[in-house]
């Protein structure tokens, strides 16, 4: 399973798929906008390295398809469990498009990161992106 971390609107939340819920999205989504190259199942799934590999490619995957598609079909947003629209007060007016695109990002499993120099969290990172994002 990967768990695909979500920021819309300045609100995050996770959602947990398998690798066949990303291949059948492909599927769906191939025929009706533009998406960059789907990563193939070509490892063992139970090796930490491979796992790790492809956590990377899908989310490279889904971060092309939002790069790529200024209008994001109602697909993608249900995968990922972003409302397209909100209803506004008034039933007569036209729903509000969301004035920013989700931003995606895969959670990482602490326990497969290389061990490296950067045990500490990036603080200056974590900061501008809650004052851009969180309300």
């Amino acid at each position: 399973l990967f768990r695909v971390e979500v920021l819309c609107n300045g609100r995050r939340h996770t959602v947990t798929k398998r690798y066949s819920e990303f291949q059948a999205l492909h599927k769906r989504i191939k025929k009706t906008c533009k998406v960059p190259d789907f990563p193939p199942r070509h490892v063992p799934n139970w090796m930490p390295k491979a796992l790790e590999q492809r956590r990377q490619a899908l989310e490279v995957y889904l971060q092309g398809v939002l790069y790529h598609n200024k209008e994001l079909p109602q697909d993608i947003l249900d995968f990922l469990k972003v409302p397209r629209c909100q209803q506004s007060p008034k039933a007569s007016s036209p729903p509000v498009l969301p004035p920013q695109r989700p931003i995606v990002g895969f959670c990482l499993d602490p326990y497969m990161r290389p061990r490296g120099p950067e045990l500490l969290p990036n603080t200056v990172l974590s900061g501008v992106l809650q004052g851009l994002y969180l309300p």
